[in-house]
Order: C-alpha cells, then sequence, then structure tokens
C-alpha cells in the first residue's frame, strides 16, 4: 500500500537560484513518513512514553530533478521490508507523474537509553 503526502514548495524551501535546498527533501520525507505511521494508527506520543522511539538508521538519496517556488509535490512512502528490528521504505517525491528525488529508508526502534530495540509486536501488526 503506497501512503501519499502532498507538499507545496514555499519560498523558505528554496535557494538563491529559487530550487528546493537539498536538505528540504528530507524535511519532505520525514514528515511523509510521520504522516504514513500516524494513519496506521501508530502513536509515537504513547511510544515515547513508553520508553520507546523511531529513528532513522540510513538513508540512500538520488536527486533526480529540481523542483521550484510554488510547485505542488507529492511524497509517496511504501513499505519494502520488515524485521524484527527494521522497518525499510521506498519514498519518492514527484511533481505530477515526474520523479525528482528517491529515497530509501531504515528505520528502527530505540530505548530511553539509546539501544536498538526489537520494533513492538503491535508495530509490525500494524504494518
Amino acid at each position: 500500500m503506497t501512503h501519499t503526502f502532498p507538499i507545496r514548495v514555499y519560498y523558505e524551501d528554496t535557494d538563491m537560484g529559487g530550487i528546493v535546498y537539498h536538505a528540504n527533501y528530507l524535511r519532505y520525507i520525514e514528515r511523509a513518513r510521520s504522516d504514513w505511521v500516524r494513519n496506521l494508527g501508530n502513536d509515537q506520543n504513547a511510544m515515547r512514553e513508553a520508553g520507546i522511539v523511531w529513528v532513522v538508521r540510513k538513508i540512500e538519496a538520488e536527486y533526480l530533478a529540481a523542483a521550484r517556488f510554488d510547485e505542488e509535490l507529492v511524497v509517496e512512502t511504501e513499505m519494502t521490508k520488515l524485521s524484527g528490528v527494521r522497518l525499510t521504505m521506498s519514498q519518492l517525491v514527484k511533481r505530477g507523474e515526474t520523479e525528482i528525488f528517491r529515497a530509501t529508508v531504515t528505520a528502527v526502534c530505540m530505548n530511553a537509553d539509546g539501544k536498538p530495540v526489537r520494533l513492538p509486536a503491535e508495530i509490525r501488526a500494524l504494518l
């Protein structure tokens, strides 16, 4: 199942050339992931209160084309792999049908001591 998340490029997202600054794509895909897990029913506040948080372990990113001020983009997120300790997702940023950014993101859960922990069973069930 693919989750879609709309983004509009604001002036503050761009560099002096009017092109989206490269680091902002990471912000866009983070917002989309947060929205995706919220829509799945994963309460990240409850997780944090239980001493577990999501963290990004790895991102592989490709910049394919430029986005500019006031364009409407869509972030598509899809789970590609799930194990007891890792969740891997494919994320695409598109302008219409044109892919402009692509990333593979691996996330894990950590406890309050900063140690990796198995993904809780209720989260694996949601995914």
